[in-house]
């Protein structure tokens, strides 16, 4: 096993409940800079449940109480979101794919919950999102005879 899956295995265990949001889920500009400071607000490192990075949003039962509250201590991961910023336009982002933990799943937590709790706060869930628009992939280059 390849040392990122042997990671992934060891944060999701097996139980992990994964699904790629097709077509992807598009947060529009106003809805995403809402989402950003409201995720900012809700830091596990200052009381909330989620930590955030410009790719990866993950929600936590509870705020981060290691060393400092700079480490997760006994938080769990409940899942997390992959994200694209600046996808498809400038100021937009995309979810692409949804994580939820075994501890997650076991708490009832579903790929919709954990979608709908951090695009609420943009006003949008998971099944009101804009989404991608898929064009087909363009025809294969060949040298003309």
């Amino acid at each position: 096993m390849a040392p990122l899956e042997r990671r992934a295995a060891e944060v999701y265990g097996d139980g992990a409940v994964t699904e790629v949001i097709r077509p992807a889920a598009v947060l529009p500009e106003a809805a995403a800079r809402t989402v950003l400071v409201e995720l900012a607000h809700r830091d596990v490192r200052s009381g909330g449940h989620w930590a955030s990075c410009p790719t990866l949003w993950q929600r936590y039962d509870r705020p981060w109480n290691g060393t400092g509250n700079s480490t997760p201590g006994d938080a769990v991961l409940v899942g997390s979101l992959q994200v694209t910023y600046g996808a498809p336009t400038r100021y937009a982002i995309t979810i692409y794919r949804a994580t939820v933990t075994q501890f997650g799943a076991a708490y009832g937590w579903t790929v919709e919950s954990l979608c709908d709790e951090a695009l609420g706060y943009g006003g949008y869930t998971l099944a009101e999102c804009p989404r991608a628009d898929l064009k087909p992939p363009p025809k294969p280059f060949r040298m003309g005879n």
